[in-house]
């Protein structure tokens, strides 16, 4: 056995730090976060495997406060910049509408459709054109004079009577015409008088460059903490993070809480969600066989705990390195983890604080639901293998019940898939924006003004909603629920490498292996005969479906099989062909002894 522990624990592992630094990337999962871990008072919190919940939920409230704080600097800019430039600015909240519409319409999923991706295309650009024009505009007034600024109209000819007949705008003919005429006409919309002074244009560009001023800041502070706090270097020293030392007493009491109920082996449920935390399911195994005598050997009083005792021993032994390859050899493998958990409904709760998560609780559940077959409650074993630096779990849940003279082996595998690629690439992004030279930020962070006001807007008005919720939802006394989503699996990415893939199938063959050798011995030395629950593993495993006899029978497998019989002379047997793809041709009789 290995005589060291896992290389780290779960909230210093690599899961967690990615977790953290994806609060700083993306709203949205902020936002989920945030609202299952924090607002939802009464969801009871998921089993976390490999990460720790709690300090994800601690950077998402630090980041969320951050972001608010700059929204609210970018917000006052823009009130300031209102009054002081006779509201002229509100015209340039057009091309800030269209980007935030060109946003909404591609929408938040990796691949949307051509469509919406074209029009999408089409919106930003015309956003982004549509200020590029306002931005011109305002540096041609703002380097132009008084006179030439000014858009009094002035008459072109006049008729015998001296009254004019045609009018042009002020200003300078040709192209800086063209830009001159446009700020005018922007007041005009906005309700002016169509005047603009050299001082208005000046003041929205200092606005702007305020605007991106922020921008960048928020995005160098980001960079400061992927390069500081969320370094791998100093990410586990939790007791310096500066997201978790917050006063908050209802954080306080929510980080207990969260890390009491993510490592408990009683897991309280959603009714929909069961198996919540533990990623996809993947190739479950429901067997039953039938309990028959060997004959040879005396039949001995079987229970479930006696078959997990069986089994329990033989998973431990995958943690052995070959007996030639030396304890220096690395394996996952080595670390894995095996504990017995159980299953509990969170319905009928009356508080969250009345889960029975005490040890002695725990103990008398375990002890009943063993030998149960239950609906509700449900015992398992649990094996998980955390591999990846913990940004591939795989976990098999495992439960065994006899009933009827009947073993019924249930099998559950599910596989928490690895993190997002652009969480993966924190580290890089930031240390891209810190070792980029000063023009380098400056066009960043300019590129960032045209959105950055309904941007803002849009998180104080998110933010003032949250709060509204928090204050009048009824969250605190709600009834106790069970869990609605895994901060690990929201982060997911759909697939992973083929290195990974290899590695999922390689831990799954072996635990399943392994459980099946246990039951198995289990059944032997308890004097069952084995032989069909063998068979039925073999087929399970191969992707196949056990038939227990084909006499008298007719079938096909296969996308082009094709099954006939014949019932004349000189025909005892029905027969089949099967054949599946590009694959070849079988044939088989109906006399089949159900082994093959």
């Amino acid at each position: 056995m290995p005589s060291t522990p896992p290389p780290v624990a779960p909230h210093a592992s690599e899961a967690s730090r990615l977790l953290c630094a994806g609060a700083y990337l993306d709203a949205a999962y902020r936002d989920r976060v945030v609202e299952e871990l924090d607002l939802n008072d009464q969801r009871i919190a998921a089993p976390s495997l490999g990460y720790d919940a709690a300090r994800v939920l601690a950077h998402a409230l630090r980041a969320r406060r951050l972001e608010l704080g700059w929204a609210g600097a970018i917000v006052g800019l823009w009130v300031v910049g209102l009054f002081a430039t006779d509201f002229l600015l509100v015209g340039y909240l057009l091309p800030s509408l269209l980007l935030a519409m060109g946003a909404a319409v591609r929408g938040d999923g990796d691949g949307p459709p051509f469509a919406r991706r074209l029009a999408a295309f089409a919106i930003r650009w015309l956003g982004r054109i549509v200020f590029a024009l306002f931005l011109a505009a305002t540096v041609v007034f703002a380097f132009s004079d008084a006179d030439s600024a000014s858009s009094e109209p002035v008459c072109e000819a006049y008729d015998a009577a001296g009254y004019c007949q045609s009018y042009s705008s002020g200003g300078s003919p040709g192209f800086w015409g063209f830009f001159e005429g446009l700020l005018p006409g922007l007041s005009q919309m906005v309700g002016g008088d169509g005047t603009v002074e050299p001082l208005q244009a000046w003041l929205a560009l200092v606005l702007f460059v305020g605007v991106a001023v922020c921008t960048g800041a928020q995005r160098s502070q980001f960079a400061r903490a992927l390069g500081a706090e969320l370094s791998p270097e100093r990410f586990a020293d939790a007791a310096a993070d500066p997201a978790e030392n917050t006063e908050s007493r209802r954080f306080q009491r929510l980080k207990e809480r969260i890390r009491l109920e993510q490592r408990a082996p009683l897991i309280m449920y959603h009714g929909a969600r069961p198996f919540c935390g533990a990623g996809a399911a993947y190739d479950t195994w429901v067997l039953a066989v039938e309990l028959r005598p060997d004959g040879v050997r005396k039949v001995r009083p079987m229970s479930n705990r006696t078959i997990l005792d069986a089994v329990r021993p033989l998973v431990e032994g995958l943690r052995l390195p070959s007996e030639y390859a030396g304890h220096a050899v690395r394996d996952r493998l080595r670390w894995l983890e095996v504990d017995e958990c159980v299953f509990l409904p969170a319905e009928g709760l009356g508080r969250r604080e009345d889960a029975p998560y005490r040890e002695e609780a725990f103990e008398e559940h375990r002890a009943r639901a063993v030998e149960e077959g239950a609906e509700k409650r449900r015992h398992f074993l649990r094996v998980r293998v955390g591999g990846w630096e913990e940004e591939l779990v795989v976990t098999v849940y495992v439960r065994i019940h006899t009933q009827g003279r009947m073993l019924m082996l249930e099998i559950a595998p599910h596989v928490l898939q690895p993190i997002r690629a652009d969480f993966k690439d924190a580290d890089r992004t930031a240390h891209r924006f810190r070792s980029n030279n000063l023009f380098g930020r400056a066009t960043w962070a300019v590129g960032q003004v045209p959105g950055a006001s309904i941007r803002s807007l849009a998180t104080l008005g998110h933010g003032a909603a949250y709060g509204w919720q928090l204050l009048a939802g009824g969250y605190a006394n709600a009834l106790p629920d069970g869990p609605a989503v895994s901060v690990r699996e929201l982060a997911a990415a759909r697939s992973g490498s083929l290195f990974q893939q290899m590695d999922v199938d390689r831990y799954l063959r072996s635990v399943q292996d392994r459980i099946a050798n246990g039951v198995r011995t289990a059944l032997a030395d308890h004097g069952y005969q084995t032989g069909e629950f063998v068979q039925k593993v073999v087929n399970i495993s191969r992707g196949g479906v056990h038939i227990d006899s084909v006499a008298g029978s007719t079938f096909a497998v296969g996308s082009h099989a094709r099954a006939s019989s014949g019932t004349g002379p000189g025909t005892p047997h029905h027969h089949s062909t099967t054949h599946s793809g590009s694959g070849p041709r079988h044939q088989r009789g109906g006399d089949s002894d159900g082994n093959g």
